[in-house]
């Protein structure tokens, strides 16, 4: 039925400007607020719309996940930016956050809203182009 149809992702955030000034300022993405809402254009032509919720809840999956081709220079940047990683032992996390598996290396990290985020790089030409 929506098959030909354009779909666009959303999530809410407490505080909309915090929002603007991470997301564009410390990763990078371009952003245009309209309305008390912000849309990140990310890479090929997808758009993620962030609104304002006052009851916001922070996400307890990961909401957006950034591929990338050497985790280890974007976990590098990120640190040089503030962003703190989240370590998971169970997963098996090195002392920077970053899993390391046979099919991809991911290391997470919240917004201020406190929803999930990661930076993924895969290792398959496969994974790769799931995030172009």
């Amino acid at each position: 039925m929506f098959g030909g149809n354009r779909a666009m992702a959303s999530f809410s955030v407490d505080n909309i400007e915090e929002a603007e000034e991470f997301y564009g300022g410390t990763l990078g993405v371009r952003v245009e607020g309209e309305s008390g809402a912000l849309f990140l254009h990310l890479n090929g032509g997808y758009d993620v719309l962030i609104y304002s919720k006052p009851d916001h809840i922070p996400a307890s999956f990961t909401i957006l996940n950034f591929v990338v081709e050497d985790i280890d220079e974007a976990v590098d940047g990120l640190l040089e930016r503030g962003v703190r990683f989240l370590r998971f032992d169970d997963l098996g996390t090195d002392e920077r956050g970053i899993v390391r598996g046979p099919e991809r290396e991911i290391a997470w990290f919240v917004d201020p809203a406190g929803n999930n985020l990661s930076v993924v790089q895969f290792k398959s030409p496969l994974g790769a182009d799931r995030g172009s």
